[in-house]
């Protein structure tokens, strides 16, 4: 099993940073160097026939929006050196960023890696498995199955670029809401309150669940806030304006990612012009609250706390009742109204 959760907050970073990037400074260079070096993921997809539909295009609009799937692993040690194709692996980390249609606001659902649902000839199984037992295009089809929406684009990161990002950026600052001793930094203690980490303190924070009650829910609020201290470092004015802390960022990320075909500089830096232009300035887009309403909002897929499955498993209940709203949401492009509720383990 991996033990590298939340590294997915590296690839909303990257999603981030290039949009801001390309409407604040002109990185042609930086974005010509991500085309050449980043891992491209053959077959990304599954069949078009068990696909569902694209969410349709603003009302008198062409955009559509998008829905960008994030996977984290820290297998690439053990297939040597690829992140393209991870299958035996499972991931500890998915998210789905949703980018509206009108480019107002980016929302980000975490899913618990216990999830427990179906995976397309496989039956119910922890969502985890389905990177495991199908790839890349098996994980796809199980999260579009799940949310009744089409995913346009998918990215795996791996645990290392989540450390370098956050040393590029010379650490991230975030407010810690419980004190706890870490299991993966042997004798560090985080206080609660503000904190400045650098990268390996980061990727401890985000990977800790031992020393919570609440266990992987907890772990993914964590998570959800090392993101937002990432984002928040990325689009300081002293970041957007130094190309050569951006060369560094790129590079950094390059090295530990992989995208689908489609995912390149052009395609990112389009959507860069596009928030920009929908709010004013990229920045601004980027940085705006977790609210409803608009900016990048972080909540989870929606759950009815913990249980067991029938072979014995411990599993995440999906709350399905819930789901239908988030699955309509998706489908209409409202999720930036979504009042999530807290997740816990019940």
């Amino acid at each position: 099993m991996l033990r590298a959760p939340k590294i997915a907050a590296v690839s909303v970073a990257a999603v981030m940073l290039f949009t801001v990037a390309a409407a604040s400074v002109g990185a042609w260079s930086i974005s010509r160097s991500f085309d050449e070096k980043v891992e491209r993921i053959p077959h990304a997809f599954p069949a078009p026939e068990v696909r569902p539909p694209s969410v349709p295009a603003a009302v008198g609009g062409q955009q559509t929006a998008q829905n960008i799937l994030l996977l984290g692993s820290d297998s690439r040690g053990s297939i040597g050196g690829s992140l393209s194709d991870i299958r035996g692996q499972r991931s500890d980390t998915m998210m789905v960023v949703h980018i509206a249609a009108d480019r107002s606001a980016v929302s980000v659902m975490s899913i618990l890696r216990d999830s427990w649902v179906e995976i397309p000839g496989h039956g119910e199984a922890k969502i985890n498995a389905a990177l495991s037992w199908g790839g890349v295009p098996l994980a796809v089809q199980t999260v579009e199955r799940l949310l009744g929406v089409r995913l346009d684009h998918v990215a795996v990161v791996d645990l290392f670029g989540f450390k370098s990002v956050t040393d590029a950026l010379g650490g991230v600052d975030l407010h810690n809401p419980i004190a706890f001793d870490s299991y993966h930094l042997n004798g560090y203690h985080f206080d609660e309150g503000p904190l400045h980490l650098n990268g390996a303190e980061a990727l401890a924070f985000a990977r800790e669940r031992y020393a919570f009650a609440d266990g992987d829910f907890e772990r993914v609020r964590n998570q959800q806030l090392v993101t937002r201290a990432i984002l928040g470092a990325m689009i300081r004015t002293e970041t957007l304006t130094d190309v050569g802390k951006l060369a560094d960022l790129f590079d950094a990320l390059t090295q530990y990612i992989a995208v689908d075909d489609g995912l390149d500089a052009g395609y990112i830096a389009g959507l860069g012009v596009q928030l920009a232009g929908s709010v004013g300035s990229s920045a601004r887009g980027v940085g705006a609250g977790a609210g409803p309403g608009g900016g990048v909002a972080f909540f989870t897929l929606p759950t009815e706390g913990t249980g067991s499955s029938d072979n014995g498993q411990t599993i995440v209940n999906v709350d399905w009742d819930e789901l239908l709203e988030v699955r309509e949401r998706f489908q209409t492009d409202t999720l930036s109204t979504y009042q999530a509720e807290r997740q816990t383990m019940g």
